[in-house]
């Protein structure tokens, strides 16, 4: 509970803080002051959304953000290796195939981009509709999109042979390749959810109704042999479904802290969400954030909440480690903090951002995280553990 004070008191006084950073010229506010970062990368000029590490070294990291522009950087000291150019939207997805050979940028307006990232050449691009999330194949050179008009898209790269997945007439807002690589769950605005076979184009499960969500839904994860999902939505429940028959085995719902206002009374008061999910690998458990700042750790064998771990303003992402229970989240207050989800205490945390964190990545011994900001810059931080 320290820490919670003493950040409350850092952001009413920022003189709480002044002795840290006393040589700082022009820090505004205790947001600022504290960078635990061992490298900025700034060459983005406006809000950096999204970023990706290339699976195969953890060397290269990818950025795009609201300047139109995606880079291909270097994670050790920021070097630039190529600029993604001839985006004329934000570029809100970014990432690299399984094997690191390509990387695919997407904006907003739908136009998507392959690199082939050692000739640092563009080899393949096309024009969907207004993009919503972009997604590689496991196993192989295949990308996976889905757009506002309700369609899933899938191409083999680079020859660009192309099938479309059709949902609903509503946008297609989530999408996970499950890990057999041979179905896709996507997630709607309507609230439905498809489980789709990438190879015949057919939907295998529908879920609908009291099966799916009342709002729409804003995220999707897998367990790591694929036999179960979660969905996320803005109704504030998490759904728990069988990948294989395509039921639903529990809803986790969040009790709302604070008695319901009244109607007409704000609806600001009411507004949560679950904004991102994820399964551990190591133990039977999910890990859901949610908008209001709470990180619910969830018994899956149980069905029963397990912990809640606090945060003073929204999460935007969760991540879990590789291989074990620790809960990586990244937040609108600019900082990264480790959580064990065995305890539900906090391990560590991270700050270096002037604004809200947007996204973030973790490589696969789980020593660097990579954030990107509403300040401009992407950062690397070293993660410190004792026990490893």
């Amino acid at each position: 509970m320290e820490d919670v004070d003493f950040d409350d008191e850092g952001a009413e006084e920022p003189d709480a803080e002044a002795w840290e950073t006393e040589d700082d010229e022009g820090v505004e506010d205790g947001m600022e002051a504290q960078d635990d970062s061992e490298v900025t990368f700034s060459l983005h000029s406006a809000s950096v959304f999204c970023v990706s590490l290339d699976p195969k070294t953890n060397t290269l990291a990818v950025t795009g953000g609201e300047d139109d522009k995606a880079f291909v950087w270097r994670v050790s000291d920021g070097e630039l290796l190529f600029e993604c150019s001839g985006h004329k939207d934000s570029v809100t997805c970014a990432g690299f195939s399984h094997d690191s050979v390509f990387v695919a940028t997407g904006d907003m307006s739908g136009l998507i981009k392959v690199w082939r990232v050692d000739a640092k050449e563009e080899v393949w691009s096309f024009e969907v509709g207004d993009l919503e999330w972009m997604e590689w194949h496991p196993q192989a050179h295949v990308l996976l999109a889905g757009t506002a008009d309700g369609n899933s898209w899938m191409w083999k790269i680079p020859n660009g042979d192309c099938k479309t997945f059709q949902g609903p007439a509503c946008p297609a807002t989530c999408g996970r390749i499950l890990p057999d690589g041979k179905r896709a769950v996507v997630g709607y605005e309507d609230g439905t959810m498809r489980i789709w076979d990438l190879k015949q184009g057919t939907s295998l499960h529908v879920l609908k109704g009291q099966d799916g969500h009342q709002d729409p839904l804003t995220c999707v994860a897998s367990n790591q042999d694929g036999s179960l999902i979660m969905t996320g939505s803005v109704d504030c429940h998490a759904k728990l479904v069988n990948s294989a028959t395509g039921k639903v085995v529990c809803v986790f719902k969040m009790e709302s802290m604070a008695p319901k206002a009244p109607a007409g009374e704000g609806e600001e008061a009411e507004s949560n969400s679950v904004e991102s999910l994820g399964f551990c690998n190591v133990m039977p458990l999910a890990a859901v954030g949610y908008l209001d700042g709470t990180l619910a750790i969830y018994d899956l064998s149980t069905q029963s909440l397990r912990h809640k771990c606090q945060h003073e303003s929204g999460i935007v992402q969760l991540l879990w480690e590789e291989s074990s229970a620790v809960v990586y989240t990244c937040s609108l207050d600019g900082a990264v903090r480790l959580w064990d989800a065995r305890s539900g205490k906090m391990i560590s945390e991270y700050r270096g951002h002037s604004a809200e964190i947007l996204d973030f990545t973790v490589n696969k011994d789980a020593s660097i995280v990579v954030t990107t900001s509403g300040d401009h810059q992407a950062k690397v931080f070293c993660v410190q553990r004792p026990d490893r």
